[in-house]
């Protein structure tokens, strides 16, 4: 009763209480204030949200994964007709050559080769057959009594990297034709500089040789020729000056009979060598 009584103990508890509910109104009108500034935020929204973020990620990646693989696919195709285009330019170039032409690769097995190289050795398809098979009996004229075989040329020159080489070799047509043949070998290198295989380049002679053997027996027709003349020449001015000098009739008319079978034989052998000469210049 006491307390009560005392009118500052009052006072101070009044002055409390004020600043209680004072204290309470201001902690309700800042909350009330913070929840119309910022909207509330619902867990529901916030794990979609977070859900959604790594969909996202992941569509446009895979997105620019498409994109690159587009562009390779792309890269791809332009160097496949590149390809194309330059393999048909090869072919093109290849099938308008006169000469053969044989593509050796590391296994010794022929890999692409063209038409020419077809009628000249003689194979309906040469694709697939090693260097043995395509020169099986072949062998190259480089002397007198000379042994050795093409193929072994050839298989050393693809084994031991050597630089280009040619020879002239006698060959055999699986039909049984017989030609004479140029085969010029040539390493291929890839851009590293590994050997890939060799190119034989090949041209047939036979028609050229056989030109040339002709020319040989003319030459040595021409020097039988010259001497045979020169032997009649003599023989028939030795009878013309004993003749001359002869009064026996007899003698004479021996003489003379001996000059007349000598001009004949000399027309003979002129007249086989024009021969030969013609029919020469008719098969050229």
């Amino acid at each position: 009763m006491r307390l009560l009584a005392n009118a500052n103990l009052l006072r101070l508890a009044l002055a409390v209480g004020t600043s209680v509910f004072a204290c309470l109104i201001t902690v309700l009108l800042v909350h009330r204030l913070r929840r119309s500034a910022v909207p509330p935020i619902s867990l529901v929204d916030s794990h979609a949200d977070s859900d959604q973020f790594p969909l996202q990620t992941y569509n446009a990646v895979i997105q620019e994964l498409k994109q690159e693989k587009h562009e390779l696919l792309t890269v791809q195709q332009a160097e496949r007709r590149r390809a194309k285009t330059s393999e048909s330019i090869s072919v093109a170039v290849l099938s308008h050559l006169s000469s053969g032409v044989l593509f050796f690769s590391g296994n010794g097995l022929v890999r692409q080769n063209n038409a020419a190289a077809k009628q000249i050795l003689g194979f309906a398809s040469p694709v697939g057959m090693s260097v043995n098979e395509i020169f099986r009996d072949a062998k190259v004229m480089s002397g007198v009594g000379s042994e050795e075989q093409l193929a072994e040329a050839v298989q050393a020159s693809l084994q031991e990297n050597v630089p280009t080489h040619s020879w002239d070799a006698q060959y055999v047509t699986p039909s049984g034709e017989q030609r004479i043949l140029e085969v010029m070998v040539t390493p291929v290198h890839s851009g590293t500089d590994d050997l890939l295989g060799v190119a034989c380049l090949i041209s047939d002679k036979t028609e050229m040789a056989l030109l040339q053997r002709q020319e040989e027996l003319r030459g040595e027709m021409s020097s039988e020729m010259a001497l045979a003349l020169r032997s009649s020449l003599n023989t028939i001015a030795s009878y013309a000056r004993e003749i001359a000098v002869n009064r026996d009739p007899q003698r004479t008319q021996a003489l003379a009979a001996d000059i007349v079978s000598e001009a004949a034989e000399l027309d003979h052998t002129v007249g086989g060598f024009l021969a030969g000469t013609k029919a020469a210049g008719a098969e050229a």
